[in-house]
């Protein structure tokens, strides 16, 4: 039985689990959940596959490795499944009016000096026809490389389906990773773009506040230069971070507390753009910009204390026979609210694609 064997069949049984490959790793990984149980995590310390919500005041749910089967499996190389040609997914007129309406509320708000940067988003709702939930999946594998590309279903919860570029937070032991990820152009063939000033002061705004955060907790820290890399049909702004975390008992609670939500989902500064956003959208994002990932699992066989966090973006709900797609992007001072609205169409291009 392969590893996708098993996610059709513990579908059908409608059992929890997640499946999901690392990026530029061949290695697909999966917790099979025995019970049907909803666990959460408390304080950070447990072992198995966390997803947590954008709201960092509710509960973030764990699939525990003691609970579940871990399976692992390097797939039989195979000829990728084609794209189809589809009918074009277009949103609709009062979709694209509310969002350029947020945009604008948000960008005037920026003006007031009210916060620096927000980021804003928007679901798009698309209705399925003959969805297959693996081959799916497969798709966005194949669409995705050097993304973390996850399946993850609780019968209590729902079916989320993504691939992020963002890793939000890698820890062994006393040495972890993070990376500002900001500015968003369409690949054209070429990752040699010139990069705008809102692009690269948004990069730079992510980038100050992370080591902002995290000075009072780390030490050796070490900022890599800005690079462009390639996620789908999109390009981004990366700055990698590095450091050590200094001793204490909740090392990973206290990194998350200090840079979840960040600003490359959230805004600057953290409360006041949180606030913003859970006032003015016109929907509960849930577990969009959250994150997900190993919690203190090293690989079989799940002895080691290592963690791989990633921000839940570029990700779809699915619900009965309608995909809820989630998108956004980071407002500043030199916004444009019709280029802002087209960026989170390109952002939902490959999305819809593997449909």
């Amino acid at each position: 039985m392969t590893i996708f064997d098993r996610i059709a069949s513990q579908y059908k049984l409608q059992t929890p689990f997640v499946v999901y490959r690392k990026p530029n790793e061949n290695v697909i990984s999966g917790f099979f959940q025995k019970t049907k149980d909803v666990f959460f995590v408390e304080d950070f310390t447990e072992v198995g596959f966390v997803f947590s919500p954008f709201d960092n005041q509710e509960k973030a749910i764990l699939i525990p490795a003691k609970e579940s089967v871990y399976y692992q499996e390097v797939p039989v190389s195979e000829v990728p499944l084609p794209f189809l040609k589809k009918k074009e997914f277009i949103a609709d007129a009062s979709s694209k009016e509310q969002h350029l309406k947020l945009v604008n509320k948000a960008i005037k708000e920026i003006q007031k000096k009210q916060f620096q940067k927000v980021v804003v988003s928007r679901c798009e709702e698309v209705t399925l026809s003959n969805f297959l939930l693996v081959e799916s999946f497969k798709k966005l594998l194949h669409a995705y490389p050097n993304a973390f590309g996850y399946i993850w279903f609780h019968p209590e919860i729902g079916l989320w389906m993504g691939a992020t570029p963002e890793t939000l937070l890698s820890i062994s032991e006393d040495r972890f990773k993070t990376m500002s990820l900001a500015g968003t152009q369409v690949y054209d063939g070429s990752k040699k773009v010139i990069w705008q000033s809102k692009e690269l002061e948004e990069q730079a705004l992510v980038t100050k506040f992370i080591k902002s955060q995290i000075k009072e907790i780390a030490v050796n820290l070490k900022t890599s230069e800005k690079e462009t890399i390639k996620a789908g049909n999109l390009l981004h702004l990366k700055t990698q971070i590095s450091g050590n975390i200094l001793s204490g008992g909740s090392n990973l609670k206290i990194l998350l507390n200090a840079l979840h939500p960040t600003p490359a989902v959230c805004g600057l500064p953290r409360l006041q753009t949180k606030k913003f956003i859970l006032q003015n959208e016109n929907y509960q994002r849930s577990f969009y910009t959250g994150f997900l990932g190993e919690l203190n699992v090293g690989g079989a066989p799940l002895d080691s204390e290592k963690s791989s966090l990633f921000v839940n973006l570029r990700c779809m709900e699915i619900k009965g026979n309608k995909a809820l797609l989630y998108v956004g992007g980071g407002i500043t001072k030199d916004s444009d609210a019709s280029k802002e609205w087209e960026e989170t169409v390109s952002k939902s291009a490959v999305m819809k694609a593997i449909l």
